[in-house]
């Protein structure tokens, strides 16, 4: 897999156009080639099942928000979101959810240039959670998390993390931020693409923007005109929001800006906006690659807003895990595609040690359950490093 640049030194598109830190951007190779039979298109691609004790439901909520106009397209008078909602379910068996449509897929691909790989293989990836199946649990029962995916990418670039969060009680809401995405398809058969990998300012705008849509889906999960005939299972008093990339960035600016949101989580992302003098008092976890993300490494934006994080926190990296190892493409591409943003660890030994990570904090701050995993380094896990 190539990086290619997008604007300058700024960014990188990678296998999924996944913003990266400033200073680790490389310079441009040649156009990526799927390795394996067949340019890798022989065998299926397949996430690795939840780890949680229930089986796991899905659906897609296409909405809405008529207060304000798109910020990449100005001249849609509307921000229109498509969202993907894990669920604990009761049910087991049924039809899988699809991983995404082929459209989006052959979008994602060849806005990275991606050689040799079918968008059918990537579109038809097995998923783990049933479509529409019923919920399981009792009203205001269920803490809900806010996925934010990394810049260029889908919603569904963390459907491992969110499946394995709800097999574990959680209701996990992936937002699709249109025209950050290489390709989002609604219901009417539209599919949008990037217009913002085009846009000389993306950083700031972007995470005003993806704050602006975490609290308009808020409003639509958790309000009095809910979205979601089930929303009443979700508890409007313990939401979290964790985000990959640039969708960790914009995680402290939501915070800051909407206090429903009790604690963040951001997985290897530059924050692009800085904390502000008052602080962030909310729980907050750096969870990051060593190579750009240690103390004294080559992102100085964690060390500035760590300073101004006045609340519980923690700062840890993962040695071996490279950028893309906090989304789906390090398990289902690794091996496939050879890029070094999925790291030296293997695929699924990464998404084991990102779901583990991330669950701890959601336990911790969310059902106020002790978490050992976070009081220090673990035999089990001895690729993470704490540094604060």
């Amino acid at each position: 897999m190539s990086i290619s640049p997008i604007r300058g030194a700024l960014a990188v598109a990678v296998a999924v156009l996944a913003l990266a830190t400033p200073a680790v951007a490389a310079p441009a190779a040649a156009a990526p080639t799927a390795a394996g039979p067949a340019g890798g298109g022989a065998s299926a691609l397949a996430l690795p099942e939840p780890t949680g004790p229930h089986p796991v439901g899905t659906t897609t909520l296409h909405l809405v928000d008529d207060s304000r106009p798109d910020p990449w397209v100005p001249t849609v008078k509307s921000r229109e979101l498509m969202v993907s909602l894990w669920y604990p379910s009761r049910e087991s068996r049924g039809r899988r959810a699809p991983y995404m449509t082929e459209k989006e897929a052959e979008l994602l691909l060849k806005e990275n240039g991606v050689d040799g790989m079918p968008a059918r293989l990537l579109s038809g990836t097995r998923t783990n959670a049933v479509t529409g199946a019923a919920p399981l649990g009792r009203r205001r029962g269920l803490p809900l998390v806010v996925l934010s995916p990394g810049f260029g990418a889908p919603r569904t670039s963390l459907t491992g993390l969110a499946e394995d969060l709800a097999s574990r009680g959680y209701v996990v809401a992936g937002i699709d931020h249109t025209y950050e995405a290489a390709g989002t398809t609604f219901p009417d058969g539209r599919t949008t693409t990037c217009v913002a990998c085009r846009a000389e300012d993306f950083g700031s705008k972007t995470t005003r923007g993806r704050a602006a849509d975490v609290s308009f889906v808020l409003d639509r999960l958790t309000g009095e005109d809910p979205a979601w005939k089930h929303s009443g299972l979700i508890d409007p008093s313990r939401i979290a929001m964790a985000g990959h990339s640039i969708g960790g960035n914009s995680a402290t600016w939501t915070m800051l800006n909407d206090p429903r949101v009790r604690a963040g989580i951001n997985m290897d992302g530059s924050f692009w906006i800085p904390v502000p003098g008052k602080g962030l008092s909310r729980p907050f976890m750096l969870l990051g690659a060593s190579e750009s993300h240690e103390p004294g490494g080559t992102d100085p934006s964690w060390k500035r807003d760590w300073q101004r994080m006045t609340g519980w926190k923690r700062w840890l990296t993962v040695d071996g895990m490279g950028h893309l190892s906090f989304t789906d493409y390090a398990p289902l591409m690794a091996g496939r595609i050879d890029f070094e943003g999925f790291g030296t660890l293997p695929g699924d030994r990464s998404m084991e040690i990102t779901r583990r990570y991330v669950a701890a904090f959601l336990d911790l701050h969310l059902r106020e359950r002790p978490q050992r995993l976070l009081d220090g380094p673990s035999r089990r896990h001895p690729e993470v490093r704490f540094w604060r």
